[in-house]
């Protein structure tokens, strides 16, 4: 456990059961067969929720980040942590943490991400990142869970940490995907998801604002969230809730990395949550934090000067369905915004 941590204090715990080294180079020309020479190599600490508590952290937020950690690699990514002082519980494994690989091609301004799949986690190191969790959230607001699940851990695993959310009296944020979304059937407040994520939920195509606005108002009502936010491309976002469907506008910004983009929309919007803001201007500080995130190279966490200043520029909702809303094909935009861009985040 980092040495400056005192147990009870953290408004944000974040828990990312498959952390990552996120290794960012570059070549001139990515070719196959070729011995490429990469330039400088920059070493950041990844995974969902170890870059919500970076990001947390940056923007004064109060978090506190739970992951397992094994190997060199590991032992690399909490050093940058502790570096950082980003405050973290760290629980030893027996695997190595993996490690995520990025290439910027220069030439072309493409980027090749390699994701590797992770060590497989023992019931018994599940358990002790379960325990560390409620230790760490025992006063928190707000239990971030984020990111993909490694080897050996079931399904419906953050449906357990929904519950161990609800025993400490904080609300679960939960940005995932594939099998682990589908395994957590209740105890979200707030489901941050991508087209491509809630198409996956409700299982069928998802092409106009309408119908995803539907399928979100479903995950609601089902009782699976109170809160859905689902990031629509060069469109923005929708924010859902029981009684309220409002599309926000994306900041405009020039293609960069979306690496982390994802990542530190939620991030922010966790921290406007815990600041007493209402959902909405708390959605515009996400959005403004992920547009931030196209500013910084590889997985460097954006400047909270960039974050404010985005943030005015972020306007009022609109109702979703309306008029102005239409019936725009959201699932097809293009990667120009840091909305769309979070949807190919590494986990």
């Amino acid at each position: 456990m980092h040495a400056g941590f005192t147990p009870g204090l953290p408004r944000i715990v974040t828990l990312t059961m498959n952390p990552a080294l996120d290794i960012t180079t570059s070549v001139d020309v990515v070719r196959p067969t070729s011995k490429l020479r990469c330039s400088a190599t920059r070493y950041d600490p990844g995974g969902g929720g170890v870059n919500v508590a970076r990001i947390a952290h940056a923007l004064g937020g109060s978090a506190f980040a739970v992951l397992p950690a094994g190997g060199s690699h590991g032992g690399l990514l909490t050093r940058l942590l502790s570096e950082a002082g980003v405050p973290f519980g760290e629980i030893p494994i027996a695997g190595a943490t993996r490690e995520s690989f990025t290439v910027n091609e220069m030439s072309t301004g493409r980027q090749y991400r390699f994701v590797l799949p992770g060590p497989v986690l023992t019931s018994a190191e599940q358990d002790r990142c379960v325990q560390e969790l409620r230790m760490a959230a025992r006063s928190a607001d707000f239990v971030v869970a984020s990111g993909s699940l490694p080897p050996g851990v079931p399904a419906d695993f953050y449906q357990r940490v929904a519950h161990v959310a609800r025993e400490v009296g904080a609300r679960l944020i939960l940005d995932t995907s594939g099998g682990a979304l589908h395994g957590v059937t209740s105890g979200i407040y707030l489901l941050k998801a991508s087209v491509r994520e809630l198409r996956e939920c409700v299982g069928r195509d998802l092409a106009t604002e309408q119908e995803q606005a539907a399928a979100a108002r479903e995950l609601v009502d089902s009782g699976r969230a109170e809160v859905v936010v689902v990031s629509l491309g060069s469109a923005g976002a929708l924010l859902v809730t029981g009684h309220t469907c409002q599309r926000f506008a994306a900041v405009p910004m020039e293609a960069g990395s979306g690496v982390g983009a994802g990542d530190a929309m939620v991030a922010a919007m966790a921290v406007g949550l815990t600041r007493g803001w209402p959902l909405g201007k708390s959605v515009r500080l996400g959005i403004a934090a992920g547009a931030a995130m196209l500013l910084t190279p590889g997985t460097e966490v954006c400047e909270r000067a960039d974050v404010e200043r985005l943030f005015e520029l972020t306007g009022e909702p609109i109702e979703a369905g309306s008029a102005a809303a239409g019936t725009k094909d959201t699932a097809n935009s293009g990667p120009t915004t840091p909305a769309e861009t979070a949807d190919r985040a590494i986990d």
